[in-house]
């Protein structure tokens, strides 16, 4: 018996020696994280909320930004009944992210750099705040980050809020990062750097994604956001079990599950949209924040 015992407890430990570790979390450089958060530091703080969010689940954004692209002819109630009737296997945050398709256009296209923000977020998420508020004091302090009439900033201590004049229709900012950070060269109209000039309109049918009047914030303070009251505690160590306590239309969504690769496979719910990718020029005007005219079944 005592030999046998001394076999298991072989066997047991060259199982457990076998086993992979789990991998130790990431860490960045304040630069690194300066460099990483320049793309999304002058988002309006309610998107930025959802975009740090939706970057964690980076494995996602690929499959919604195709879905954004191919039903961006939809806005309002009509994407928001879209976006439940597809019954989306997303996380909330991802699909808050769906009346955008520039910005998962953007994600999608630089994966590296949204999983190495997506994991800075969950390892180092004092880290990633601090950077966006220095990357806000630079362009704030070169002329570039001022209020107008669609956005507001407010300084309050150390810390540079943004927040939309009307928290029902989101703008989405181009800017260069390569210059809005930096001192404005001779004879550079500092003005028209940071473009705010096209927005979207997410009413009361987007509540539930965490749209509208108080509905998501960041307080700046404590390094946290909040959707509906309830602050985004995703972290690496919880990353394969955290579970943020959406309204009872998202709660397929509120259990905890193992990593996303070993989940059982889903049958796609039926499409019941026409599917219609954006124009060539209607991708440059999102991505330039351009007003642009709908283009569906025109061609």
């Amino acid at each position: 018996m005592t030999l046998k015992v001394a076999l298991l407890s072989v066997a047991v430990s060259a199982i457990s020696f076998a086993q992979p570790m789990p991998p130790r979390p990431p860490s960045y450089p304040p630069v690194d994280l300066d460099r990483m958060v320049q793309r999304v530091a002058l988002y309006p703080d309610s998107l930025l909320a959802q975009v740090l969010s939706a970057a964690t689940f980076y494995d996602q954004i690929p499959d919604a930004a195709r879905w954004s692209d191919e039903h961006h002819y939809l806005q309002g109630n009509a994407l928001a009944a879209a976006i439940q009737a597809d019954q989306l296997p997303w996380d909330p945050s991802v699909q808050a992210l769906l009346p955008f398709p520039s910005v998962l256009t953007m994600m999608a296209g630089d994966m590296n750099w949204t999983t190495q923000l997506g994991n800075a977020v969950l390892a180092e998420r004092d880290g990633v705040m601090d950077a966006v508020q220095r990357e806000r004091s630079l362009a704030m302090r070169y002329g570039y980050l001022r209020s107008g009439p669609r956005v507001t900033m407010i300084r309050t201590g150390p810390y540079i809020s943004i927040d939309a004049v009307d928290p029902a229709y989101v703008y989405v900012p181009y800017y260069d990062p390569a210059i809005v950070y930096f001192p404005p060269r001779p004879g550079f109209a500092i003005g028209g750097a940071i473009n705010f000039g096209f927005g979207f309109s997410l009413g009361a049918a987007f509540r539930p994604w965490g749209w509208g009047p108080g509905v998501a914030r960041i307080d700046w303070a404590s390094h946290g956001w909040y959707f509906h009251n309830a602050v985004w505690g995703r972290t690496w160590g919880n990353r394969f079990n955290y579970v943020h306590p959406y309204p009872v239309g998202l709660r397929r969504f509120d259990h905890p599950g193992p990593p996303v690769a070993a989940r059982p496979a889903v049958a796609p719910h039926p499409e019941g949209h026409q599917l219609e990718q954006r124009s060539a020029r209607e991708r440059e005007a999102d991505r330039t924040g351009a007003r642009r005219a709908e283009e569906h079944g025109r061609r």
